[in-house]
């Protein structure tokens, strides 16, 4: 079943969305309902896709289409403004892309719910912008050009202030909310961050290692125990640097081990990524948990070894996708 949805002509806030990935394009299309979205992206297949039939969103075996503007050309933009952008691009590209984006960004809050530490930090080097930072629990998949999936739905994502004042990230959440989308305003984001963190940086390389396999992450006991060991090392780091939890980082992992969630076929974006031959957020995830490990003088050799695993996989499937 295929229904349409057309952007409304009185849009309340213009809002660029920085990555059209799978979550970023899940955002942007159901944001289109509510405000004016423009998605900016490298991916030229996906916005050509995008812009000939519109976002198709596949969910509960059902399928929406969303219409909204998308480009990949910064200079297009030029002179634009925008209350708000969305930052979704991969952690290694932000720096890349707010310098490529430039003025657009001037004036804007800038919120990123990107995964990985660092982002937020990264987006302070913008003179004067107002940054904020948060995480989400919905989960999506990049099917193809013009097409994504809506695997996790229904969950709030939660935003913050790193520089910003937390009334001015209420407009934006409003948008999410309006858009079906449930997202809350919290004046400290870092407990939700770190608890999104940690899942990330145990589950994600997990799940590449195992070939994007999601059984293997959860019926194979010596995977169930590597994953108990990793989460207990970032754990530790996480608690050396002061961080706290808003909510158990592994505590979706322990609902499906008990059976009181069912098993998905979804095995993270680490394991898709590597699928294709894209760049991962290693770095970002594992990579952390073990520089700040070592740093701290936190034991760390389970989260390593995955860490250096992954660093190879990540090199034997760009040389694939390179002699494709």
């Amino acid at each position: 079943m295929s229904t349409e949805s057309q952007n409304p002509g009185s849009a309340r806030l213009r809002i660029l969305v920085v990555g059209c990935g799978a979550m970023g394009s899940l955002f942007a299309g159901h944001l289109s309902e509510v405000a004016e979205v423009v998605g900016f992206d490298a991916n030229e297949t996906h916005l050509d896709a995008i812009r000939s039939d519109g976002l198709r969103i596949a969910a509960g075996g059902e399928e929406r289409v969303f219409r909204f503007e998308v480009t990949s050309d910064a200079a297009a933009l030029a002179g634009r403004r925008f209350d708000a952008a969305l930052f979704m691009v991969k952690s290694g590209a932000t720096a890349t892309v707010i310098e490529t984006l430039g003025p657009t960004l001037d004036g804007a809050v800038l919120l990123t719910l990107q995964n990985g530490m660092g982002n937020a930090e990264t987006l302070m080097q913008v003179a004067g912008a107002r940054v904020g930072r948060g995480v989400t629990m919905e989960a999506g998949r990049y099917l193809g050009p013009g097409k994504v999936e809506h695997l996790i739905r229904g969950q709030t994502s939660w935003f913050g202030p790193v520089r910003v004042e937390t009334h001015d990230l209420q407009p934006l959440a409003e948008a999410f909310s309006l858009a079906g989308l449930k997202a809350e305003v919290i004046p400290d984001p870092m407990g939700a961050v770190w608890s999104k963190f940690l899942f990330n940086a145990v589950m994600n390389p997990v799940g590449a290692l195992v070939g994007g396999d999601n059984r293997a992450r959860y019926e194979v006991p010596e995977v169930r125990a590597l994953i108990d060991d990793m989460a207990a090392e970032g754990t530790a780091v996480i608690e050396a640097l002061g961080g706290t939890f808003a909510f158990d980082p592994m505590g979706f992992v322990k609902k499906v081990r008990s059976g009181e969630v069912p098993l998905s076929s979804h095995c993270g974006s680490m394991a898709l990524d590597i699928a294709r031959g894209a760049p991962t957020e290693i770095e970002e995830l594992t990579g952390f948990v073990v520089r700040e490990g070592d740093r701290l003088g936190v034991p760390v050799e389970a989260s390593r070894s995955v860490y250096r695993a992954v660093k190879g996989l990540e090199f034997a499937a760009r040389k694939r996708a390179s002699a494709s």
